[in-house]
């Protein structure tokens, strides 16, 4: 029988060549944050270094790192974007019509 004030969580973070889930109990009222730092998972990833600046969620959700975590819960580290996804998409969409604008000249 598990303790009622003890939640059992997973903690984890992925690059793409590697992933790591780390199982482990947290006191009731632990925070994602709290649970990620308890993890112990920046000692497996050499550019992870977990600071206010670091982006979390819970099962796939964004979470504010002070967010307090239910039995059960999931909470993954987010890298940081390489690149804004908007400004992406408007390079893609510009180089397209640059092309079928040169298309069409032809």
């Amino acid at each position: 029988m598990s303790n009622p004030e003890e939640l059992s969580i997973e903690v984890v973070y992925a690059l793409p060549q590697r992933q790591s889930i780390i199982k482990l109990s947290v006191k009731e009222g632990t925070t994602a944050f709290a649970a990620a730092q308890q993890s112990g998972i920046e000692e497996q990833f050499e550019d992870l270094t977990l600071g206010e600046d670091t982006l979390l969620g819970v099962f796939g959700q964004r979470a504010a790192q002070t967010q307090v975590l239910r039995d059960g819960d999931r909470v993954e580290i987010y890298r940081p974007l390489l690149a804004d996804p908007k400004e992406v998409r408007k390079e893609r969409a510009a180089r397209a019509k640059a092309r079928r604008e040169n298309q069409s000249e032809d």
